[in-house]
């Protein structure tokens, strides 16, 4: 009996026979460096870490030192990305954080990481539909004086992301690329005003100053800020759709996590001179989202500050089409090798792309922004509701499945190479994982704990657990599923974490 991907059909016009499993193959060659490093550096938004999770970290944790988290976080990040580079060179595959997982911890471990890829990055991607249509909704009301609901524009949003998931990713690319370069240079204007024009402490260094990482606030900062990174761990989910897999996704992962920590380390700070060390928290508690707007308006005009609340938005867009393509890709990945139904590893015949798992993305994204218009938006609703709830909570369940997703594939790459008896070629980096990973466990831990911080929950609400529990539910479930696997269809099992290896075997089997 043959597979599915095994088959072969023939061509009525030249009675060629063709590979079906053609379809569970990404398209290589259609992104190179500059390409894939504009699409996984749009998921970081900097727009929205610098107007929103800057402020949010001055003001709830009162910690006055986040460009010196910036900087830490930036150094176990590239502990971190020596290991997974090096991985990276290894498995091509689009389901990498859960390939790479399978591959050095097991298919089992593999299939548990998997489920939680799946919800973390939906969350992440879901959760930004309430801050965009928020902004929208207001940008509406000052501007043109329409009133419409927050949930209108961001199911427009959805919609838009959705249509774009069917086309190549080449022209995603280029539509990521045009917003976050103006977006970044927004943000270096602005940090080039506050320098020239600082508050009343001068250039003043003293947020890079140890001591100001003190206090029972540090951990949770931690947690804030690590999201602010999320994005470059993507790029090993296009090896597929590159021509040098093992030179590029090296190559954009490092250039990313470096650009990220310098930028905003730097943006964080000049946060801190413009208003001066001594203030930044209490205006941050003050202003809170609107910090950033509130000292461009003094230092750069109101058509500066109206631009960057438009540009605010379109970056929320970049980032909305980066997580779907990655949701998308993971879906693939998920269905090719056995862990979704078989419809979801097949590509769209014009574009390549994977079109039943942009279409399952869209759909989830859909339902939970109707869920949350549902219960938050009518006559009593909280107005501030689809930020405070939709975008916060789904934003650090994200964060948190992402994070144990690092650790566990710290684990998985000394795993790896001490299995293929490589320890001693590959010491070093295998030093650099362990103690990334050590690094990423403990922030795991501090982000669990301190959850209901996070999520903005009273210590006795039971928000506390459900939420970081939605990760440990679809680890467990991940769990189970491989455990029947193993059990009940064992070649299925072993294919978890091949990829395109799995689909070459099999073309090898049937020729």
């Amino acid at each position: 009996m043959t597979t599915d991907s095994s088959s072969t059909s023939t061509s009525a016009a030249g009675g060629i026979s063709t590979f079906k499993g053609q379809e569970r193959a990404l398209r290589a060659d259609r992104l190179g460096t500059g390409g894939l490093l504009l699409s996984v550096l749009a998921a970081t938004a900097p727009l929205m870490v610098v107007a929103g999770v800057m402020p949010t970290t001055f003001a709830v944790m009162g910690i006055v030192g986040q460009p010196l988290l910036f900087v830490v976080l930036g150094v176990v990040l590239i502990l971190f990305s020596i290991g997974y580079a090096e991985m990276s060179r290894h498995v091509h595959n689009a389901g990498a954080f859960y390939a790479y997982i399978s591959r050095g911890l097991g298919g089992t471990a593999g299939a548990g990481a998997a489920l939680v890829a799946l919800v973390a990055y939906n969350a992440l991607q879901i959760g930004i539909y309430g801050i965009l249509g928020f902004e929208v909704s207001g940008l509406l009301a000052t501007y043109a004086e329409v009133e419409i609901a927050w949930w209108i524009p961001a199911l427009v949003a959805a919609l838009a992301v959705g249509l774009l998931g069917w086309l190549k990713i080449d022209v995603n690319a280029r539509v990521l690329g045009v917003l976050l370069v103006i977006e970044v240079l927004l943000v270096v204007i602005f940090d080039v005003a506050a320098l020239a024009d600082p508050g009343k402490e001068g250039l003043s260094l003293h947020a890079f100053n140890p001591d100001t990482l003190t206090g029972a606030g540090v951990g949770t900062a931690l947690c804030f800020c690590v999201a602010a990174f999320l994005g470059f761990e993507q790029a090993p989910v296009y090896a597929e759709e590159t021509s040098r897999p093992h030179v590029l996704v090296p190559r954009v992962m490092f250039l990313a996590v470096g650009g990220v920590a310098v930028f905003f380390a730097l943006s964080s700070w000049a946060l801190t001179v413009a208003t001066g060390p001594a203030a930044i928290v209490g205006t941050a508690q003050k202003q809170s989202a609107g910090l950033l707007f509130f000292l461009t308006e003094s230092r750069l005009g109101g058509t500066f500050t109206d631009v960057l609340h438009v540009l605010f938005v379109t970056g929320m867009f970049a980032a909305l089409l980066s997580f779907h393509n990655v949701v998308a890709r993971y879906a693939f990945a998920m269905g090719r090798e056995g862990l979704l139904p078989a419809a979801f590893g097949r590509t769209s015949g014009t574009s390549g792309a994977p079109g039943t798992g942009s279409l399952l993305q869209t759909v989830v994204a859909v339902v939970v922004v109707a869920a949350f218009a549902i219960a938050d938006d009518g006559p009593a609703g909280d107005p501030t509701a689809p930020v405070l709830h939709l975008f916060t909570w789904f934003g650090n369940i994200g964060a948190l499945g992402v994070i144990v997703l690092m650790a566990a594939a710290s684990l998985s790459v000394v795993v790896f190479f001490v299995r293929r008896g490589a320890a001693g070629a590959q010491a070093w980096r295998l030093v650099t994982s362990a103690l990334a990973g050590i690094a990423l466990l403990v922030i795991a831990g501090y982000t669990v704990k301190d959850f209901e911080v996070l999520v903005g929950a009273g210590p006795d609400s039971a928000l506390s657990w459900i939420l970081p529990g939605i990760i440990g539910l679809a680890l467990a479930a991940g769990l189970v599923l491989g455990l029947v696997l193993r059990a009940r269809a064992p070649e299925k099992h072993a294919r978890i974490g091949l990829g395109n290896e799995a689909f070459q075997l099999d073309k090898a089997a049937s020729s």
